[in-house]
């Protein structure tokens, strides 16, 4: 037990110390695989439970929106819109979760109303284009360094903060749709852009849940593995199609959605830890 301690202060001494050693372009892509992880593991808390939601792009859209919309146009703190943001999102949550559980709408039904969710919000944020700039996105108000507007130049700030929240991702079990909401916030004002194909809608859900079920949302670790495969196939798909096939993520992700769900439903900490059981030898033959 002592060991395993040791050993688990060591591990997050060497996460803390990455910052210093590794170059930028890797600490940018190490806090997505942080963020994604805790957002991955957000859904997965409801998949534990049996409940396939489409929708959490519709989450996480509303947790990346609100803090920005609040700062561009009433300079209100980061610190005090995404805890609004979260709230909204456990709200709309609450307003078609319960009414499913109300009506027994589960299964495949349920599946359904949430994906029908995520394309609202979509289509509600493009829609309001004076205020959120539709489908071209948006860009929150810089400032340069400030812990008041949560912006950081340094990646090593955003860093810390996305390994403190991955840690309590790992820890607590919350609303998933008020987790969700935080880790859009925290990606949201980490890229500094928000655009409503990147951070709500049908592809957003499909990649959350690809990336929970790739990894396998049954281990704590499965959703950051997931994670970790999702950012480094859109930075191999980015480098190797450039612009010639946009849609290439979202179809591949769909193609090995498939793949996992039929022959890796556990995905690929479950399928490890199965492969490292001692298999029973047969009884000698009397």
């Amino acid at each position: 037990m002592k060991a395993a301690r040791i050993g688990s202060i060591v591990g997050l001494g060497a996460l803390l110390a990455l910052p210093l050693v590794t170059p930028a372009y890797f600490l940018h892509l190490l806090i997505q695989i942080l963020l994604w992880g805790f957002i991955y593991t957000a859904w997965s808390t409801m998949g534990r439970f049996g409940l396939v939601s489409l929708g959490h792009g519709a989450f996480m859209g509303v947790g990346a929106y609100v803090p920005a919309l609040l700062w561009n146009y009433f300079d209100v703190t980061p610190w005090l819109g995404i805890p609004l943001g979260i709230v909204l999102s456990a709200l709309l949550g609450v307003i078609i979760g319960y009414p499913c559980f109300r009506l027994k709408v589960v299964g495949h039904y349920f599946a359904l109303v949430t994906l029908a969710l995520g394309q609202v919000v979509l289509l509600s944020i493009v829609a309001a284009r004076d205020i959120t700039g539709g489908s071209l996105g948006m860009t929150p108000r810089s400032i340069g360094h400030s812990w008041y507007a949560l912006q950081f130049p340094d990646k090593a700030y955003f860093y810390v903060i996305a390994l403190m929240v991955w840690l309590g991702g790992l820890r607590v079990t919350v609303i998933s749709a008020a987790l969700t909401a935080l880790g859009g916030a925290l990606f949201g004002q980490y890229l500094m852009y928000l655009n409503p194909e990147t951070v709500s809608g049908i592809g957003v859900s499909l990649q959350i849940v690809f990336a929970a079920i790739a990894g396998g949302m049954y281990a704590m670790l499965g959703p950051t593995v997931g994670a970790l495969l999702t950012i480094a196939l859109t930075e191999g798909l980015r480098v190797w199609f450039g612009t010639n096939f946009v849609g290439a993520a979202n179809t591949i992700y769909g193609i090995l959605l498939i793949l996992f769900v039929v022959f890796m439903p556990r995905g690929i900490l479950g399928w490890l830890e199965t492969a490292r059981r001692p298999r029973a030898t047969p009884a000698p033959a009397e």
